[in-house]
Order: structure tokens, then sequence, then C-alpha cells
């Protein structure tokens, strides 16, 4: 469980493609370690601080026993794990049914500190789940809309509402 900070949970394709599949903030554990230890299976993502993180660890033998005798432990275990694969689902529908401008859009309204986002090409293409590529020439694109202005590492939002719109219309 995480008791301070972020850690970011991703998926790496063959491809070397990335995907954001969640945060994991205080309070919240994570689901693919949860995974391992009901299904006893290797960790199929990458689990990676994004700040300065202080976690409580339950070692396996620990964890199984509570889950065979603690009822609250276990409904513990089961919302985090509902509300999560909710989440995944959620971030399914988006990838599967939503443009990739749109989910661009929305991501970049979300980070957004100040009119400001710091992020790499990549990192925003492993937030919505795309490639660097793509993430690249659609930002040229809504520049050239006057939506932004891009400079290395940073993206900086000129029309916030012309960005809602694009995100709401996906």
């Amino acid at each position: 469980m995480v008791l301070s900070g972020r850690i970011e949970v991703s998926l790496t394709g063959p491809s070397g493609r990335e995907t954001l599949l969640y945060a994991v903030e205080p309070g919240q554990t994570c689901i693919q370690t949860t995974l391992g230890l009901l299904g006893d299976e290797p960790y199929s993502g990458d689990a990676i601080t994004a700040s300065e993180t202080r976690l409580a660890l339950i070692p396996a033998p620990l964890f199984r026993t509570l889950m065979d005798r603690s009822e609250p432990f276990r409904a513990l275990v089961f919302r985090a794990f509902a509300t999560r694969m909710s989440d995944m689902t959620q971030l399914l529908e988006r990838v599967a049914f939503t443009r990739v401008e749109a989910r661009l859009a929305q991501a970049l309204l979300d980070l957004a500190s100040e009119g400001v986002v710091e992020a790499t090409h990549a990192e925003l293409a492993a937030r919505i789940g795309s490639a660097r590529e793509v993430i690249s020439r659609r930002l040229e694109a809504l520049a050239k809309r006057g939506l932004v202005a891009t400079d290395r590492g940073r993206v900086l939002l000129r029309d916030p509402a012309g960005l809602k719109r694009l995100a709401d219309a996906q």
C-alpha cells in the first residue's frame, strides 16, 4: 500500500510501446501485485515511482493468512480490485473507442499546471495508449490550429477551451 507519493504502473509491448495502466496513490494498492499474490503469477507490469514514495509491504505468507482469516482485509482487497478493474475497463474503452486527438486533448487538460504540461511526447503517448510518433504528429497539428505551442518536454496550452471541445467531441 502506498503511504505517500505516487507509483505509475505500465505495460510495455514487444514493439517497445508503453501504456500507462494506472497510478497508485496514497491509500491505494497495486492490483498487479495483488494479482501476483492471489494467482501466484509473475508481475506483468512495470511499476516506477513518479515521486518519493513510502510503502507498507505485506509478505506473501501474511497476505494469504489475512485473506483466509480477516473479512475486513479480504473486503479491502476485493474493493480495491473492483475499483481498479473498473478503471482498466474505462481505459480499454477510451483506447478502443476514442480518437487519439480527443484522448491527447483530455490528457493535456488533465496534466496542465498553470497552462503548461511538463511531459515528453513518449510520456504523453504512454498515458493515452499511443505511439510517440503519433503524439508528435498530433501535437504539431494542434500547434498549427493554435491550440498548443510545444517546446522540448513542455506543451503550452494556448486555447484550453478549444482543447476541451476537442476532448468532448471524441
